[in-house]
């Protein structure tokens, strides 16, 4: 009577529900996702949108857990800050598999994550800032203000994660001492029992199905991740050497470039490594709107010295001013130093007085070479074919006076002895209506001067 009661619609829906539902309770849940991605080599600035992009695939395909393994001597702070900033803000799970090592700004990358595990004879500690020595010297400890920073962003890290900050501080600040641990003058350095002893790390793990063993994820949907090419190609961009070589080639070629009528190679090559620099601490976020105004406005008050403004004052000092400071801010990262801005600028300016000569060496010897002379008009052009610098009537001008009928800025026209005459001033800007003296005839130029005494 029930089931008559309930119609066909109602007994059909029961019996595909006896049907279906014990198969439904029979599939077994969906298998977790990891993430995987490699930390070695120099911890750089193109290092940091990698591990972005990583977390953000992670995040949108619901992924357990995100896998770091760690093998690093370490590389520049403020892109390690990035990654450690990017790690915290995280929803999804991290994992620090330090395999071999976590020196520096690897320590500070795994203090990040969630969970540290570290295979058997691995290392983590000894993150001193450094400061690069110049011409090749030993690098040195960075100043009291350098280390005061790396060191708070250390113990903040260990705090936000539940780690011994007392462990992470020593890592960074030889004054730090830590009874039977570290003694004072000393920086901290654990190995995997060592940092597992004092709680910094979690487990040993030796492969990397152990690390998913101790997080409950065995057997989970490895999908493991590397740089791509674009990722690949602004970690090489911003690489100090490279990064260097593209500002020696971007002056000599803009350089070379001014000096030459026309446009050819020289300003494509400069342009083109200006715009690869720009473009690469673009994307890391160490180059941003300010810098690129800044290299603007320098290549554009240059330009308006050499085309425009006669001789070179005002204009042309400030575009260079304008050129370096962009240039020197593009390569520093955030929290900069006194010693890192005078390192940068260091940086800039022997790649631009190294761009500087070779300009000099390149304007003077070129035409020596066999394709220089291809490139150089060498017929002359003799007086006794005909062939004069100046004419004749040209010449009667030098010495005779008149107004100017225009502003000469530097060109214009002027009245000498009731002629109207096309004229250029010898580098000063002369206002329409003041007395000029011709002061020289330079082949069609005829160069005029203000009137001193008028």
């Amino acid at each position: 009577m029930i089931i008559i009661a309930m119609g066909k619609r109602g007994l059909f829906a029961l019996m595909l529900a006896l049907l279906v539902g014990p198969l439904l309770a029979q599939q077994s849940p969906r298998q977790p996702i990891v993430y995987v991605a490699a930390i070695e080599g120099p911890v750089d600035m193109g290092l940091a949108p990698f591990v972005q992009r990583v977390l953000d695939e992670a995040k949108a395909a619901e992924a357990a857990a995100v896998v770091l393994k760690i093998n690093t001597f370490g590389g520049r702070v403020d892109a390690a800050v990035q990654i450690r900033d990017a790690l915290l803000a995280s929803s999804v799970r991290t994992v620090a598999f330090i395999d071999k090592r976590a020196i520096s700004a690897g320590a500070l990358i795994s203090l990040a994550c969630n969970s540290i595990l570290m295979s058997g004879g691995s290392t983590i500690g000894a993150a001193t800032p450094m400061q690069a020595g110049q011409g090749g010297a030993v690098a040195q400890p960075a100043g009291e203000k350098a280390v005061s920073y790396v060191r708070k962003e250390f113990r903040a890290t260990a705090e936000s994660r539940g780690r011994p900050l007392l462990l992470a501080e020593a890592m960074v600040d030889a004054d730090v001492a830590i009874p039977d641990v570290v003694e004072k003058g000393k920086l901290l350095t654990l190995t995997t029992e060592e940092a597992i002893k004092h709680r910094l790390a979690d487990a040993r793990a030796d492969t990397l199905e152990a690390v998913l063993q101790h997080e409950g994820l065995a057997g989970a949907e490895i999908r493991s991740t590397a740089p791509n090419w674009a990722e690949r190609l602004v970690r090489l961009l911003t690489e100090p050497l490279v990064s260097s070589l593209l500002i020696t080639l971007a002056t000599l070629g803009l350089v070379v470039e001014l000096r030459a009528p026309g446009f050819g190679v020289a300003g494509a090559v400069g342009l083109s490594s200006l715009a690869l620099f720009l473009w690469g601490h673009w994307l890391v976020q160490l180059a941003g709107w300010e810098e690129l105004l800044l290299i603007t406005a320098g290549v554009g008050l240059l330009a308006l010295e050499v085309f425009v403004i006669p001789g070179f004052g005002i204009a042309g000092t400030l575009g260079i001013l304008g050129i370096l400071a962009g240039l020197v801010l593009s390569v520093l990262g955030p929290e900069p130093t006194g010693q890192l801005i005078a390192q940068a600028a260091v940086r800039v300016g022997i790649s631009l007085l190294i761009a500087l000569a070779a300009s000099i060496v390149l304007l003077r010897f070129v035409t020596r070479l066999p394709i220089g002379r291809g490139l150089v008009l060498d017929s002359g052009l003799l007086s006794a074919q005909g062939y004069t610098s100046a004419s004749d009537a040209d010449q009667r001008w030098l010495g005779r006076n008149g107004v100017a009928l225009t502003a000469l800025r530097p060109a214009g026209i002027a009245e000498i002895d009731g002629q109207r005459i096309d004229v250029v001033s010898n580098g000063e800007l002369i206002d329409a209506s003041e007395s000029i003296q011709v002061v020289r005839v330079d082949g069609n130029r005829i160069v005029v001067a203000r009137l001193r005494n008028a």
